[in-house]
């Protein structure tokens, strides 16, 4: 009730933990907003209109306590894949890890669960140092500059983290050395020798991603010091033939031996194994984890058994490695290896956020450790850093879930920034499709299982058929009937809105088949199966559209039944009240909205449909929730982010493959007189976009290696089908 409200608040000041862009929404919106703490008699006449047990707890707003755990095992610690700070995120990088991850941390707190959402960006190692090289820049500035586009990044997608930090902060350095040191302590370090490219002009050791040279296996001249971009196989930079440094191909690249600390992960393998298993029960992992579905360790290097592994590198970028008097290992001026000090990030950084950090990270008893990532990350997550919190010896806030995606591929390829090919960082705002949307595609098309692939068109074709037609039907359609027929107040139909049970005698089906969704929905989030949740609450606007339609709402039915018309409106609103709590970890933007035209408070997921928006209560004014996207814009966007190539293709779809000269000739010429011919139509765009699409799979055939028979056949059948794509473009109208 809303008269307990202000103590609600006052009990649970040290509990706030909803994103704070709907504090506002829980102080009851609008007209009850400041009024509710001087007039209690509004609170008390608007109990009578809004009924509702289960308000939604808030996030602090500026100055309040952090977030910490309550007594209890209802406690939820999130964090996601730490993104690498030398470049901008795309597409994949951000369902893969942050926007799942933000869904899951805002269905805990509809659930009103204590949860604590911890992320930030990755900053040391090598990748940062040849990107900073590469722009001339300081390794810093570098981290300062893509810190700052990460967040501008998720800030627009609304992904709300508690706290975003960073890596390259004092803390980290003295919880990562800690960490180093306890290792050590516990007999968990050796000292290794260890062969690596010296470079005399520098001088100094040569991270592998500082050289390149010829591979030993394939004779690729231009393999990486850590893989082969050709024939995709890891190295060691010692292996390459010819190796030149990256600062200076001039340089004389010899090889020298270097001293480095290894963590004896062999030694922990047993107590590791033992871990996987229990956390894996009791969690309930992702599928594509180091363990199948029947409890069997499937991961390879598991399987095969640990070897101890470098924890240290020759850099400058990076955290010092703690040096004991005298340095007898030798590790004066080294730095630890950033797969190391990386997964430390996490209770670092929730270190900067909060002096009581250790009340998440080390109470395993009260709290459960949930992460999300793509699925290159599932090794350091589930072994290699659980194996270093049972090394480091303390009682540490250890994995209970994880959620991991496979890849998420864009138009017929790979996301590309180097070719321009794909959406990356702010560029999802320049659409003009709202972020709402965005997530709604992206989490609809969530690599959970399998790989998928961006597509334009279904994005549009989300928008249009699904969030338009569908959701945004039904609450439209509903709440502008209250406002048009009813001045906006719901209606009063005396005892006939009645009991919400399976006993209705008019409306039982529809609860039922409301509150069986209701309970999908509710386990299928728990599971973290996020897809399922969202579908879930599609079907539910389906089934509200369908109650509508059967029902006969309209002007025939408030003037003939007017009892009955308010029964229907009192379902249908209340529907949409859930509907609003279950869209916000989705479309939190889209569920802000709900609730100002219901001029409501955000509030929990209920277990049941029950009547919380009572008789009487006046509702705000309804506005459509999604705009259509034309259809046409698709093609628009494909040429805008399809890369060089995409762009080339389109100014000139014959370059795409090679033909005779005589039909080069003729399709150029064609293709000339086409362009002076006026607007293009909707057939002619979209075989354009088939030659493009086509003319992208001869060139992957041809850049394919070995040159096998089978391999020029397919070759041979690629390049005919886009002739006959070109003949056919050539044939067709423009106009």
């Amino acid at each position: 009730m809303y008269t307990c409200f202000p103590s609600f608040l006052s009990s649970h000041s040290a509990n706030w933990n909803l994103p704070r862009s709907i504090y506002s929404l829980s102080l009851l919106r609008s007209s009850l907003s400041s009024s509710l703490y001087n007039k209690p008699g509004l609170a008390r006449r608007m109990s009578q209109k809004i009924r509702s047990a289960d308000i939604l707890r808030t996030s602090p707003p500026p100055g309040h306590p952090s977030i910490l755990p309550t007594p209890g095992d209802g406690n939820v610690l999130i964090t996601s894949a730490l993104p690498y700070c030398n470049n901008v995120p795309h597409l994949g990088n951000i369902i893969g890890s942050t926007l799942s991850a933000d869904v899951f941390s805002r269905y805990s707190r509809t659930r009103n669960r204590t949860t604590l959402y911890i992320c930030g960006t990755d900053e040391y190692g090598t990748a940062t140092e040849t990107q900073a090289l590469k722009e001339g820049i300081t390794p810093k500035e570098l981290c300062d500059k893509y810190n700052l586009v990460h967040k501008a990044t998720y800030d627009w997608f609304d992904i709300g983290f508690d706290h975003f930090g960073r890596t390259s902060t004092p803390l980290h350095t003295e919880i990562s050395q800690e960490i180093f040191s306890n290792l050590g302590k516990h007999n968990l370090l050796e000292k290794q020798d260890k062969a690596q490219t010296y470079c005399e002009g520098c001088p100094k050791f040569l991270a592998d991603r500082f050289v390149e040279g010829i591979c030993p296996h394939c004779g690729y001249e231009d393999a990486r010091g850590d893989q082969c971009d050709n024939c995709t196989r890891t190295l060691d930079a010692v292996e390459l033939i010819k190796p030149r440094c990256l600062v200076d191909k001039t340089h004389v690249v010899t090889t020298r031996t270097s001293a480095h600390m290894y963590y004896k992960l062999d030694e922990v393998q047993e107590r590791t194994k033992e871990w996987i298993k229990r956390s894996y029960a009791a969690g309930k992992w992702s599928s594509n984890s180091v363990i199948n579905t029947d409890g069997e360790i499937v991961d390879a290097r598991l399987v095969g058994g640990l070897r101890p592994t470098p924890l240290t590198r020759d850099l400058k970028w990076g955290v010092p490695v703690p040096v004991e008097e005298g340095d007898k290992d030798g590790m004066q001026g080294k730095v630890l290896y950033v797969w190391f000090d990386a997964p430390i990030g996490y209770p670092s950084i929730t270190a900067n956020y909060t002096p009581e950090w250790k009340k998440w990270w080390f109470n395993p008893q009260n709290v459960k450790l949930y992460q999300f990532m793509g699925k290159d990350n599932v090794y350091f997550h589930t072994v290699y850093f659980p194996s270093v919190q049972l090394g480091d010896g303390r009682d540490w806030t250890m994995l209970h879930h994880v959620s991991s995606t496979e890849y998420l591929n864009y138009e017929g390829g790979k996301f590309s920034k180097s070719r321009g090919r794909g959406v990356f960082g702010p560029a999802a705002k320049e659409t003009g499709i709202p972020a709402s949307v965005w997530r709604f595609y992206l989490l609809s098309a969530r690599p959970e299982t399998a790989d998928s692939m961006f597509s334009w068109a279904e994005c549009i074709a989300a928008n249009n058929n699904i969030l338009l037609n569908n959701f945004g039907n039904f609450v439209n359609r509903t709440l502008k009937f209250v406002s048009s027929q009813y001045d906006g107040v719901l209606p009063d139909g005396g005892d006939a809105p009645g009991p919400l049970s399976a006993d209705d005698p008019v409306d039982s089906k529809f609860v039922s088949d409301v509150n069986d969704l209701l309970k999908t929905y509710i386990e299928a989030m728990d599971a973290v199966k996020i897809r399922l949740g969202l579908q879930t609450v599609m079907l539910l606007s389906g089934l509200g559209n369908q109650y509508l339609q059967s029902s006969g709402l309209n002007k025939a039915l408030m003037t003939e039944e007017p009892v009955r018309c308010a029964q229907v409106l009192s379902r249908a609103v209340n529907l949409i009240y859930v509907l609003s709590t279950l869209i916000y970890p989705f479309m939190p933007a889209t569920s802000e909205t709900i609730l100002t035209q219901l001029n409501a408070p955000a509030r929990s997921v209920p277990d049941v449909l029950s009547n919380d928006i009572l008789a009487g209560h006046k509702i705000g004014t309804p506005t459509h929730l999604f705009k259509k996207i034309e259809e046409s814009m698709a093609e628009t966007f494909r040429l805008k982010f399809g890369g060089n190539e995409s762009q080339q293709a389109a100014a000139d779809p014959v370059a795409a493959a090679p033909l005779s000269k005589r039909q080069a000739a003729a399709a150029k010429k064609a293709a000339v007189t086409k362009a002076d011919s006026g607007p293009k139509s909707a057939e002619y765009l979209a075989l354009e976009v088939k030659i493009q699409e086509q003319g992208q799979q001869v060139r992957l055939l041809k850049g394919q290696v070995p040159k096998t028979s089978e391999l020029e056949t397919q070759i041979a059948t690629a390049v005919e089908v886009l002739k006959g794509l070109k003949l056919e473009l050539d044939a067709l109208p423009r106009s």
